[in-house]
């Protein structure tokens, strides 16, 4: 019996670790099978031309708001500043005349020192309100009345003085605020060029060529509009010339476009402040688009603008947002030579109308000031500034 015990034990032990061992290798398979898949699964697709266009394109949009979010914030942070100088000037100045006050007063209190009557004027050199203190002790009737006014202009300087510190630290408040919205309007622009670059990067020498075939077939369909506009307009000044000169009217063989019917400007005074405003803007093409500038070497698209603008005699607000509100709106229809053109639906993109369809604007990061169509972007309405 203890033979065949022994001879049994063996048997089944190899039996038992045979079964394990399957078992742990049919776990394991089962176990590894899934993390093997997930290793294999195949990767995102790579976007196609026409997709990495498109999402440069809205980067760049995105980077145009952000820039208008950074010109309207560093124009806050300029006066903000200003004013915050003027006012620390102010509070100087002021804190300066109450020390002169309070010399003067220590003069009355030196003297009653000397004749023996210390308390009540030394006293006020160091009251919180030397008004309330006169009028409970009734020492304004031991003064003169040069001193009552001392009195009361030392009071009254003091309570300005409060209050331009208080002015002043709210207009600190107000900067660093600015100083952040700077600060984050900046590090959007940055962030969003940075993005638009690394997509481009990524193509092809054959995909690069193959996005700038896209925009140029856009560009052409663009002009291809931009003619069309013209041929309305001169036909539509040409209806207008006929009617003027009283010709009988010929029997139309076309549809002719219908002449504009926005007001006028007053005399030649428009044309002639939008000829200086456009031959300013002919002399910057060429020139960079740098997000943030205002020239004379680089423009963004509103700070194009605004200084063709000023070379007119016209300020214009810094930001598209802002110019948008300035002057009178006009269709697009009814666009005359100097006109501004914005574009997108946040009103994000500025140029100055040519005619004929065509315009001059700073386009976008990497690009040059130039003239283009109006029909490029998605028109969000026109402006005539005067």
């Amino acid at each position: 019996m203890p033979a065949l015990a022994s001879h049994r034990k063996p048997r089944s032990t190899r039996s038992h670790s045979t079964a394990v061992g399957v078992t742990t290798a049919a776990l394991a398979s089962v176990t590894l099978l899934p993390a093997q898949g997930a290793l294999a699964a195949p990767a995102a697709p790579k976007p196609t031309v026409e997709e990495v266009g498109k999402k440069v394109d809205q980067l760049y949009r995105e980077a145009g708001t952000a820039t208008q979010q950074y010109d309207r914030a560093k124009e806050a942070t300029d006066r903000q500043r200003g004013e915050v100088g003027r006012l620390l000037d102010d509070v100087a100045r002021r804190t300066e005349a109450i020390n002169v006050s309070r010399r003067s007063l220590g003069a009355y209190a030196a003297a009653q020192y000397r004749a023996g009557s210390v308390g009540p004027t030394a006293t006020l050199i160091f009251a919180d309100s030397p008004q309330d203190y006169f009028d409970q002790s009734h020492l304004m009737d031991r003064l003169s009345e040069r001193q009552r006014t001392q009195i009361a202009a030392y009071e009254s300087q003091r309570a300005a003085t409060a209050r331009k510190r208080t002015e002043a630290t709210e207009k600190l408040a107000e900067l660093t605020a600015s100083q952040t919205a700077l600060r984050t309007s900046k590090r959007t622009v940055q962030e969003k060029l940075a993005e638009a670059r690394t997509l481009l990067a990524r193509l092809t020498a054959e995909e690069k060529a193959h996005l700038a075939e896209l925009e140029r077939k856009r560009e052409a369909e663009a002009r291809r509009k931009a003619r069309e506009r013209a041929d309305a307009e001169a036909a539509a000044a040409a209806e207008r010339l006929r009617q003027e000169r009283a010709e009988p009217s010929p029997t139309p063989t076309t549809t002719t476009p219908p002449a504009s019917t926005a007001p006028p400007p007053s005399g030649s005074t428009y044309a002639a402040k939008a000829g200086l405003a456009l031959s300013f803007a002919r002399a910057q093409i060429g020139k960079p688009y740098v997000w943030g500038a205002t020239g004379p070497s680089s423009y963004d698209c509103s700070g194009l603008t605004q200084a063709a603008w000023r070379a007119a005699g016209v300020d214009l607000p810094r930001t598209t947002w802002d110019q948008v509100k300035v002057g009178t709106r006009v269709a697009t229809a009814d666009l005359l030579p100097g006109d501004l053109v914005f574009f997108y639906d946040d009103i994000s993109h500025v140029g100055i109308y040519l005619g004929d369809g065509m315009m001059i604007h700073a386009p976008k990061p990497g690009a040059y000031v130039r003239e283009e169509s109006i029909y490029y972007m998605p028109i969000y309405g026109g402006v005539r500034p005067v």
